[in-house]
């Protein structure tokens, strides 16, 4: 039988309530030490200059784009889940208080900002859209995130690259991002209603990426001794920037 492809799944049935209670309630030491990887590079590879910034697939996970605020005049929020748009809509006028731990890693001491900057940032610049990365325009941002989007929204490896191409070929030429991915997941459970998954590694990954890439680095972050469910090995975050030449 031929793995499930996006198209063919329930997103108006996703319950962001859910994915967020599961996953985001509590600040995990795996999401802590990719924010902190995601935000260090950021800020490296910019300098601290102004872009637009891309977040693919976010869902009720506000965290990637705190890490691109401190250096971005806009960040861009697409989901396709209606469900999922109508939360982010709900939730980025007034971020809750579920993500001062997560901003206070982007802004340690307060360096970019307490935690009512970060909500003011967020209400103003941020830009919510529906949307598939299956039809993103192209180098239409200047930096991007598609955090466990990639390898969740299909069982077939061959959307699961053309996600990640399009992805890449959304970001302008020499562009930095950050993409991470659910390492040999079998799929998931969103209060009752399944999905699934393409099981990938790192060498996988690598070779979905290097194409597409000036430069890329995985890094590999292992479950711990608390998994944050059944059927996984690890996340793996890619921190890279974008081809000098248009795709």
């Amino acid at each position: 039988m031929a793995p499930p492809r996006n198209s063919e799944l329930p997103w108006d049935r996703f319950d962001p309530f859910g994915y967020l209670e599961s996953n985001y309630r509590g600040m995990r030491a795996d999401d802590a030490e990719i924010l902190r990887r995601t935000h260090a590079w950021f800020a490296e590879q910019t300098g601290g200059a102004a872009g637009h910034g891309l977040d693919v697939g976010c869902g009720p996970n506000l965290y990637p784009g705190l890490a691109m605020l401190p250096v971005c005049r806009t960040v861009t929020l697409i989901d396709y889940s209606h469900r999922n748009i109508a939360w982010l809509r709900s939730h980025l006028e007034h971020c809750g208080e579920i993500w001062r731990p997560y901003w206070d890693l982007v802004s340690p001491g307060g360096r970019n900002g307490a935690f009512e900057q970060a909500r003011r940032w967020l209400a103003e610049r941020g830009r919510i859209e529906h949307g598939s990365v299956f039809d993103l325009p192209s180098a239409a941002w200047d930096l991007g995130t598609m955090f466990f989007v990639a390898e969740s929204i299909t069982g077939d490896h061959t959307e699961f690259t053309v996600a990640v191409t399009r992805f890449l070929s959304a970001l302008r030429p020499a562009a930095p991002f950050a993409a991470a991915f659910m390492e040999y997941s079998a799929g998931y459970d969103i209060a009752g209603v399944e999905f699934p998954a393409v099981s990938i590694g790192e060498r996988e990954l690598l070779g979905c990426l290097a194409p597409h890439c000036a430069e890329v680095r995985i890094h590999r972050v292992g479950i711990g001794a608390q998994p944050l469910r059944a059927g996984y090995c690890g996340m793996l975050l890619a921190l890279g920037t974008t081809r000098a030449t248009a795709m």
